[in-house]
């Protein structure tokens, strides 16, 4: 049972970057659950509303407020927190906003890695680190197969081209400061994962399809589509921080002799019948919505790829691991997620942690562990 192995993180001290994110505000809600000792250290909130705030997570765990290009603050909550695992999600982490910030794009996602890892490194503090970085790391050559962890890294605009850079940093931090294979001299262990266009309750953010498209019905207004023609690995965001937890429990629990074989990049994505449009991932949100239309306007869209899969391999001989959703599954849990929260009294709260619950009992191992 997932249940079962989560219980790893029992009483573990946690230190989530980018807590006040979409996605570290889901998985900080997950390791609660778990009953692990959370910390977290990002800016404030980068929307209104933010699911941050709707989940009261300020209420159950410790936020370090700090950028992570400042390396002191850094060094200072880990030198409090003496986290057992890191998971680094703060970033830029939208492509449009990369066209418009491409230098603030560069620092944050290429040099705050960089500087996260090199505070671990100067405090020589043994711990666990877990990277996430983006299925747009990769040099996309717009193939019809998927992507595989020692496939070339890259980026067309601004954010690809840093989240590639930050793969670089975090390979070469493991090769030269902390190599797997000397381990018993510095104690840390690295990973890096690579997931993309996850969606789920509670993502607020400007230019993402999900909640753009949620805020046209809400407004009983027309939805506009920028790339309808797009094809992506469409997920629900449970399903790639099942992945990380997974990892992270191996790199927690491995024998010195297999540090190797998980001190690595990983892909999570969905099984390859998730891989749809844009248009038809609009269209199934306006089905589970119940009403409203869409339109195609291409006049202010920047250059997105066009096909962008990934492989997972690894993920399922290593950690077990398949995603357990399909995409009507994800997309009609999202938008039902958003429906509870707009049109009800019901809590955000009660929402994510029951459809963690549910996610959590339909996981299913690829074979005995």
């Amino acid at each position: 049972m997932l249940s079962d192995i989560l219980q790893i993180y029992n009483k573990k001290r946690v230190l989530v970057t980018g807590n006040t994110g979409f996605k570290g505000s889901w998985l900080c809600q997950w390791l609660l659950d778990l009953n692990a000792e959370v910390f977290g250290y990002a800016l404030e909130p980068p929307t209104k509303p933010s699911l941050y705030e709707q989940l009261g997570l300020k209420n159950d765990m410790k936020h370090y407020t700090g950028d992570i290009r400042n390396p002191d603050l850094f060094k200072k909550c880990l030198n409090e927190v003496k986290p057992d695992i890191i998971f680094h999600l703060a970033a830029q982490s939208l492509v449009r906003e990369s066209y418009i910030t491409p230098l603030e794009t560069m620092s944050t996602n290429i040099m705050g890695t960089a500087s996260i890892l090199d505070a671990i490194r100067q405090l020589g503090l043994p711990t666990n680190i877990i990277v996430i970085t983006s299925d747009k790391s990769y040099e996309n050559r717009e193939w019809l197969y998927g992507y595989r962890e020692n496939d070339s890294m890259g980026g067309y605009d601004p954010y690809s081209a840093s989240k590639g850079a930050a793969e670089i940093v975090t390979s070469s931090w493991r090769r030269s400061f902390f190599h797997p294979e000397q381990y018993k001299d510095h104690g840390v262990k690295v990973s890096s994962v690579r997931a993309g266009n996850v969606i789920g309750g509670g993502d607020w953010a400007r230019d993402r399809i999900v909640p753009d498209c949620i805020r046209f019905l809400q407004n009983n207004e027309t939805i506009i589509v920028r790339n309808p023609v797009a094809t992506r690995p469409w997920q629900h965001v449970l399903e790639p921080l099942g992945g990380y937890l997974l990892l992270g429990n191996k790199l927690i629990t491995c024998e010195e002799k297999d540090i190797p074989i998980y001190c690595g990049a990983f892909n999570f994505g969905p099984i390859i019948s998730s891989n749809k449009t844009v248009e038809r991932l609009t269209k199934e949100i306006i089905k589970c919505w119940g009403s409203g239309k869409w339109k195609c306007n291409q006049e202010d869209a920047k250059h997105e790829a066009s096909m962008l899969n990934l492989t997972i391999d690894k993920a399922y001989h290593l950690l077990h691991w398949l995603p357990a959703w399909n995409f009507e599954h994800t997309v009609a849990d999202t938008v039902w997620w958003y429906k509870e929260v707009i049109n009800s009294s019901t809590i955000a709260k009660e929402i994510t942690k029951q459809q963690i619950r549910e996610y959590t009992s339909k996981f299913k191992f690829s074979n005995s562990i």
